[in-house]
């Protein structure tokens, strides 16, 4: 079940949310626990066995490195549970990428496990691995209750697709939290918002891009188009569903950290990513590089270290060579960046620093979109003329003709401009009945435009469920 579906719309959220607020305080936890186990049942029947066990393993290990802390059995009892985890994620997604790869390698003909891969099992691994690890450094106490960890991690506002969220963020609001009309008010808006992006524009853009990449005539012009589009699809879908995890997060009174902030509008590829996925950045800054050394040891063993954490920020996206690829090769631009091209950046107007982020972002999202690198190097060909087609047809400029209008409002929407310039508004007219009004209008015609997208629409992706 997705936070786009009629499903969840009209019956689950709704069902919880009064259950939810009807409860009394002492036992809100349990129904939020229920209600996401619930979710993630209907979503993955037999697999939701697996969500508890990764709970009680890290209740189990936290509870004895507690009890231990600062001595030798502390660590060796940290030390288990990274080896759980990561045994546990490994083998789930990372099987037959491995097997594949010892067939290739030593002409074998192992047979793949062909294991459906968990939703959501990156997420929440790396959730439990976080509180863990913690716990055993001092920066959060063990939690005495399942139930309040099965909270933490089943929380299902971000169980599936994040924010990656500490437990510091929201030990404090698991044991008394407040509720207000105003978080409620605001976690709706939020998740109008975020819903608007993915189902109106992630969607659009998604079909966009699969059309121009199938079409039987491609030109220069179409390879452009479609990785223009993909861009922008992924874009909304991801900051759309965060959108709607926080705003989600924030109706039943937690505050989850921001995931995403305008990354299109980053000056270099550095700032780019302390603006995309930032979660995921925080949690391998945290938990891999600082622990490798970070930037202390000299530019080798900096090297050495970017290389390591990107390429496992490739492999945490899928078990494929063209995701360690696109990590190591971000690993490359960031070095390079750090060493010469910040300092040339900076005396370069901001437009050129912006045409610089987004070519190099959207080449980049070619190899994240394609496992097969024949076809990376197929659609690389192909943009840059590589290949005997012409630079635009009468199916390309249709295409663009089609779709401008998209593209620009797409474009400025990813940017800070719109947001800026509504909160500017508001805070003009704060006190205003009728802005209320207007507000609470314009919400309620994203809500139905966006349901009556999706009951006519039957292309609704969730671009990082398969991560």
């Amino acid at each position: 079940m997705v936070f786009s579906s009629i499903q969840f719309l009209f019956y689950f959220m709704p069902i919880v949310m009064v259950g939810y607020f009807l409860t009394p305080d002492e036992h809100k936890n349990k129904t939020l626990f229920v209600s996401s186990i619930i979710f993630y049942f209907i979503g993955e029947p037999v697999y939701v066995f697996l969500l508890l066990f990764s709970i009680l393993i890290d209740y189990y290990h936290s509870s004895i490195i507690d009890v231990h802390y600062g001595k030798r059995k502390a660590k060796i009892t940290l030390i288990s549970s990274i080896v759980m985890n990561v045994g546990l994620l490994s083998f789930f997604k990372y099987s037959d990428f491995i097997l594949q790869n010892i067939n290739s390698l030593l002409s074998t003909d192992i047979p793949l496990l062909k294991i459906p891969l968990p939703i959501g099992i990156s997420f929440f691994t790396f959730q439990t691995m976080s509180y863990t690890i913690d716990v055993y450094r001092g920066k959060a106490k063990a939690q005495k209750s399942f139930l309040g960890l099965g909270t933490y991690v089943s929380l299902f506002p971000q169980l599936i697709a994040g924010p990656i969220v500490r437990y510091q963020d929201v030990s404090s609001d698991l044991l008394q939290r407040q509720h207000s009309f105003e978080k409620v008010y605001y976690g709706l808006t939020r998740f109008m918002v975020g819903l608007s992006k993915k189902v109106i524009f992630a969607n659009s853009f998604g079909i966009l891009a699969n059309e121009i990449i199938e079409a039987t005539q491609p030109d220069v012009l179409l390879y452009w188009l479609s990785a223009a589009a993909y861009m922008l699809q992924i874009y909304y879908d991801f900051s759309g569903y965060s959108d709607m995890a926080i705003g989600l997060g924030s109706i039943f009174g937690f505050q989850f950290p921001e995931n995403f902030r305008y990354p299109y509008s980053a000056g270099s590829i550095t700032e780019f990513w302390r603006r995309w996925h930032i979660t995921l950045g925080q949690w391998f800054r945290d938990y891999v590089y600082v622990p490798l050394g970070g930037s202390r040891n000299g530019s080798l063993k900096t090297g050495f270290n970017l290389l390591v954490v990107w390429g496992l920020t490739g492999l945490w996206h899928g078990a494929s060579w063209n995701f360690i690829i696109w990590g190591i090769g971000f690993a490359v631009i960031l070095g390079l960046e750090k060493a010469v091209i910040l300092r040339i950046l900076e005396k370069m107007p901001r437009s050129f620093r912006h045409f610089y982020v987004i070519i190099l972002v959207m080449l980049s999202f070619v190899v994240f979109r394609f496992d097969d690198l024949k076809i990376v190097l197929s659609v690389y060909q192909g943009m840059f003329g590589f290949l005997d087609i012409p630079a635009f047809s009468h199916e390309s400029l249709y295409h663009l003709k089609s779709y401008i209008i998209l593209f620009i409002i797409g474009g400025i929407g990813a940017t800070p401009i719109i947001a800026h310039n509504i909160t500017k508004t508001i805070k003009h007219m704060k006190g205003a009945k009728w802005l209320v009004v207007l507000e609470a209008a314009g919400l309620g015609f994203l809500y139905l435009l966006s349901a009556s997208y999706l009951v006519d629409d039957s292309f609704n992706p969730f671009l990082y469920f398969r991560f």
